[in-house]
């Protein structure tokens, strides 16, 4: 009953949009056949009708065909501030953009135009007109030329336009009509959209060929009808704003990405000439959750707005009816500034040249309040950004992140109540309506694109898809944003509490074995006095090289503790000093381990000098002496490297990720450190499996006897610690396979 309600409820609204476009249409189709057919002006005032929703606009289109005329017959016809003074409604929101232009195009006609006057007086219709018109090209008058008016009129299903066969209808708007079509002499299907000429498009859009935004193939002129025809790709599986229109019927517990299939299957169905088939990435979507579907759909659209945006193209009405869905899921935007709107122009600043003021940032309605200094050349791809996570929000939530009401933006006072209200942060109940399952990487992402100040967004699209990619991942995100509460998230990029006793780990272990070991050996062979000598030695070494160790390691390591301490700060570093640290904290367990076996190296040549000063040794003491010594410095490096890397990379390096753009290289190190952690894991292995027969090679029974405690907690110890360590192996590699997935879209794992 509910789904009746609102079908019936939305071709209500049909019904009523085409009631106003055809009563609109043939009211100025009447006034213009008025001027032609009477000797003396009409008189504007008694073609306007007396419905307050219409009156504006119907005036706005009388005033393009009365001054058309006008100038046509006189030098010194009508001008807009006369039109204003008669008809004072004018002034209750600002002058649509292509209103001044038609002035401008009327007066040309008979003599030149100085432009720095309307430069003066509408500076910021001005900056869009110069971007969005030809002002060198033909009058654009959208609703004033009879001849377009019955050739878009007239044109339906079954009819060949050029060399298209127009087949259904896709959409229809004001000034233009969307068809599917089959191009001829391609034999393919295309969308065919015919609208008014209103000068040429961007050449630019024809060239962008991305896999997420709808490819223009061209545009052909309808000369003899004043119409243009523009052609492209057919995407079948309609858009996000009939995905909403799912969304706002499903209970926020049986959302999933389910939903946005249901919604694509019915849009196909609907046009009856592609049949949803079963695909891996349709399987994949029925896995996800609601939250990383948006974020699925986000990263895809953020990484076309970045291309565009490389390419010269900005977007500015980036939108849920804009963004276009295949029968697999894929979104591809459309009209970049072609807009294949349903809604008639209405009565705001920008309802004539694009853009939805729903979904703008606040510098571009500041670009459309004619009393603000911002312009649209102020804009870039941080507007568009904006507007997307307004969408993304809105799919999430199933509302937009500001409550603006309605008849927001028809005049100059409920436009400045939509800037200033985006000028605060986000409504905590409104971030509160976020899914319980949204990932805080996806929310933190939202949030930074929705900031009030430009400079505090993401400065491409490139790192808002980097972003979204994170919140798709499950274990990827946890490691850039840890679960609320834990360890990890109350000790984030604060490396020094964690590495230092990480990096004792290992010490601590072989100073053990050997203090088990090599001074009982020494103990039986030259007492207990010689014993203690050497014992006071070690305190000595260790009390000397582990301040000098810890101190070349800090300076060695110094990216690993400076960047992620700043960024935890707020501090804000070049790509280059974060590839460094990047780089750096990969290294930096092999670092820490290089160390602790330069340093096991250094001490057991100083033992030796030291020992070899007390009394002579048998040979084979002297050699199991050395050899354990070996294994205990091989204990050292291993079991140093694992939990250091372990905590480096599970703590430290996702934070380093998000904070910047990654590289090639990036995926080339996180390759290299899982091979050399499985050298590592071989070392640990052959700990136990070696050090037992060594500990007991060359010594006596006696011997042997003295030590075989020591040897069995090497035995039973070592193939533990190897045991920890593989489980820390698996660990760094799942970390690894996570983290290469988001470095680069082609892991080598």
């Amino acid at each position: 009953m509910g789904e009746n309600f609102g079908a019936s409820t939305s071709n209500l609204g049909g019904v009523r949009a085409t009631a106003t476009q055809t009563a609109l249409t043939t009211l100025v189709a009447q006034f213009a056949e008025r001027w032609h057919s009477s000797s003396e002006p009409p008189n504007l005032s008694i073609h306007l009708p007396v419905e307050p929703a219409l009156r504006r606009t119907v005036l706005i289109e009388l005033i393009k065909v009365d001054m058309h005329e006008r100038w046509q017959r006189s030098d010194d016809a009508l001008r807009l501030a006369d039109y204003r003074k008669q008809f004072p409604e004018l002034g209750t929101a600002p002058l649509p953009p292509d209103l001044i232009y038609e002035e401008i195009s009327a007066r040309s006609c008979r003599n030149d135009v100085d432009l720095t006057e309307y430069q003066h007086d509408y500076p910021t219709q001005m900056a869009r007109i110069t971007e969005s018109f030809d002002l060198s090209g033909p009058r654009t008058t959208l609703l004033a030329d009879p001849t377009a008016l019955d050739a878009i009129d007239t044109i339906a299903p079954g009819v060949t336009v050029d060399d298209f066969d127009l087949l259904l209808p896709l959409g229809r708007g004001a000034f233009a009509r969307v068809f599917l079509a089959r191009q001829r002499s391609m034999g393919r299907l295309v969308a065919v959209k015919i609208s008014h000429d209103r000068g040429t498009e961007p050449q630019t859009l024809a060239q962008l060929d991305h896999d997420y935004i709808v490819r223009v193939f061209d545009q052909r002129q309808i000369t003899e009808q004043h119409l243009k025809l523009m052609y492209m790709q057919y995407v079948p599986g309609g858009t996000l704003l009939g995905v909403l229109r799912l969304l706002h019927r499903t209970p926020p517990a049986e959302r999933s990405g389910k939903l946005l299939l249901a919604a694509i299957d019915a849009a196909t169905r609907s046009g009856g000439v592609v049949e949803p088939q079963p695909s891996a990435a349709r399987a994949a979507l029925e896995r996800l959750t609601w939250p990383e579907t948006v974020a699925w759909l986000g990263s895809r659209l953020a990484t076309a707005l970045d291309y565009a945006n490389r390419h010269g193209v900005l977007h500015r009405d980036v939108k849920p009816a804009n963004v276009l869905l295949t029968a697999d899921g894929q979104p591809k935007l459309a009209d970049f500034n072609i807009s294949f709107s349903q809604h008639l122009p209405g009565a705001n600043p920008v309802a004539y040249f694009g853009g939805s003021l729903s979904y703008m940032s606040p510098e571009q309605l500041e670009a459309c309040h004619p009393s603000l200094a911002t312009t649209a050349a102020d804009l870039d791809t941080r507007s568009d950004l904006y507007a997307l996570a307004v969408v993304l929000w809105e799919l999430l939530t199933g509302r937009r992140p500001f409550n603006d009401g309605p008849g927001a933006g028809e005049s100059e006072q409920s436009l400045q109540a939509m800037i200033d209200r985006r000028h605060r942060p986000v409504d905590a109940h409104l971030q509160a309506e976020l899914p319980p399952e949204c990932p805080a990487v996806l929310r933190d992402a939202l949030l930074t694109c929705l900031a009030s100040d430009p400079a505090d967004r993401y400065s491409s699209g490139a790192e808002l898809a980097l972003r979204l990619e994170l919140s798709q991942d499950r274990a990827a995100r946890d490691l850039v944003v840890p679960p609320a509460h834990s360890l990890r998230a109350r000790l984030r990029m604060r490396p020094i509490p964690v590495v230092i006793p990480a990096g004792m780990f290992g010490q601590v272990v072989a100073g053990l074995y050997l203090s088990a070991h090599n001074v009982r050996l020494i103990q039986l062979q030259l007492g207990s006095e010689a014993a203690g000598r050497l014992t006071h030695l070690g305190y000595v070494v260790i009390a000397i090289s582990f301040p000098v160790a810890t101190a070349g390691l800090l300076y060695w390591c110094r990216n690993v503790f400076l960047v992620p301490d700043g960024l935890r700060r707020g501090k804000r570093f070049d790509e280059a000093t974060l590839a460094r640290a990047r780089a750096d904290t990969l290294a930096c367990g092999d670092r820490i381990a290089a160390v602790a076996f330069i340093g096991w190296i250094l001490a057991i040549g100083i033992f030796l000098v030291k020992l070899l000063t007390l009394g002579p040794l048998p040979a084979g003491l002297l050699a199991n002496l050395i050899a354990s010594s070996l294994i205990a410095a091989a204990a050292a490096v291993v079991y140093t490297y694992f939990p250091a890397t372990f905590f480096v990379l599970r703590w430290y390096y996702p934070g380093l990720v998000a904070a910047g753009h990654t590289y090639r290289d990036d995926s080339t190190r996180l390759h290299r450190l899982i091979l050399r952690s499985r050298l590592y894991l071989g070392v640990a292995a052959s700990v136990p499996l070696i050090g037992v027969p060594v500990g007991l090679m060359f010594l006596t029974p006696h011997q042997q006897h003295t030590v075989i405690g020591s040897i069995v907690a090497l035995c039973v110890g070592g193939f533990l610690a190897f045991a920890v360590a593989l489980a820390t192996f698996y660990a760094l590699q799942r970390d690894l396979e996570a983290l290469d997935h988001i470095v680069d879209p082609h892991p080598h794992f």
